[in-house]
């Protein structure tokens, strides 16, 4: 099968959606499909690189590392439509969703699009009001997506989203692979002991350890004052927070207030091929956001043995099993009261680890292209 991926974003390492675009290719052409990408170029020239073809283009400084094309009738494009993909599988709704329709409408292959982020939970980098928000997003989606013949959800939490948007597609829910290979990697005792040190956590200490893009759709302050209260009962702990973004500045203030900022770690971004390592730091993984759609942080986290304390979230299920791998909390007194079953329970944390371990395991990439193959053969039978 001849399979056109389409995405605004695919020079950025640290990015989800980046992230699932390389496992799917890389999966589906296991499963002996040719695929080819079309994105959007870092700069203003176009080019091919083997299957990846780059469409020229300058900064949309709305938001960070996003860049819109200057062309739609580029002789790549039509190179592409001459090619004849039999499905267009787009993974942004944006400039590169534009590419999709105009080469579906010329080969009349049928399109599939992966609806990676909630954007009500970013809307007001572009819109004052909750509410408006919200609404311009709902009616924007309904309409932006009506010609998609499929679209995947990652988790029950966007199809039920996407449903009261008023989308009446088929949707079918795919949770996105993850290479959890560098995640089974051990690390040895004495190279941990050693980057904690660098990092100034004592071999006693327990960390809290959160990694991701420092925004404030992540409710990060939430953690940093659930943090304070922990500290009063647990002297021998410190919070990890791994990752950078616009919040870091703010956030720093704010350890600073609250009185904590030598128990609090910023470590800024980090290489994607350390990630694993930073995981491995920490004792327990935390986390305050609800803007998830599946969350894949909190695969790699139960990849690595972590125990998990989550604010209660719809893209959790299948991810925390409550009492056996960590724990949901729904408010500060609940969050309080887990943490502390967490930390007193080294016994349980190990078993906890061994869990998460298992569950992870679920989320690889192997069973993420199989599963897409399948959505693909429905699209070209009801096209």
């Amino acid at each position: 099968m001849k399979v056109l991926i389409t995405t605004d974003l695919f020079t950025t390492e640290t990015n989800g959606v980046v992230t699932s675009v390389k496992n799917l290719t890389e999966e589906l052409e296991k499963l002996g499909h040719e695929v080819r990408i079309l994105t959007v170029s870092e700069e203003m020239k176009s080019r091919r690189e083997k299957n990846v073809y780059y469409i020229k283009s300058v900064p949309f400084k709305v938001y960070p590392d996003v860049r819109m094309p200057l062309s739609y009738r580029h002789k790549l494009i039509k190179e592409l439509i001459e090619w004849e993909p039999e499905v267009i599988h787009s993974q942004c709704e944006f400039f590169s969703f534009q590419f999709a329709l105009y080469i579906s409408k010329m080969t009349k292959a049928p399109i599939v699009h992966t609806y990676h982020t909630l954007y009500e939970q970013y809307a007001h980098y572009l819109i004052p009001g909750k509410h408006l928000g919200k609404y311009v997003v709902k009616t924007v989606s309904r309409k932006r997506l009506k010609g998609v013949t499929t679209i995947i959800a990652p988790t029950q939490k966007v199809k039920k989203a996407l449903a009261s948007y008023g989308i009446e597609n088929t949707i079918r829910v795919v949770p996105s692979g993850i290479d959890l290979e560098q995640h089974k990697k051990s690390m040895p005792s004495d190279e941990r002991s050693q980057m904690r040190q660098k990092l100034g956590i004592s071999d006693n200490e327990k960390v809290l350890i959160n990694l991701g893009r420092l925004g404030d759709e992540k409710n990060l302050d939430e953690l940093m004052s659930f943090f304070t209260d922990v500290v009063k009962r647990h002297d021998d702990v410190k919070f990890l927070l791994v990752g950078d973004g616009p919040a870091r500045k703010r956030l720093k203030h704010m350890a600073k207030e609250l009185k904590i900022s030598d128990k609090v770690i910023f470590t800024g971004m980090v290489e994607p091929t350390e990630v694993q390592k930073y995981y491995k730091l920490g004792d327990v993984f935390v986390s305050a956001s609800t803007s998830e759609t599946q969350g894949l942080t909190y695969v790699e986290a139960a990849a690595n043995g972590l125990p998990l304390v989550c604010r209660a979230d719809l893209c959790l299920k299948g991810i925390i099993y409550e009492g056996q791998n960590g724990y949901e909390y729904t408010c500060k007194k609940d969050f309080l009261r887990k943490m502390e079953l967490v930390l007193n329970d080294d016994e349980w944390r190990r078993k906890a680890g061994k869990k998460s371990k298992e569950v992870a395991h679920l989320y690889d990439k192997s069973l993420f292209g199989i599963s897409i193959e399948k959505v693909y053969k429905e699209a070209q039978i009801t096209m």
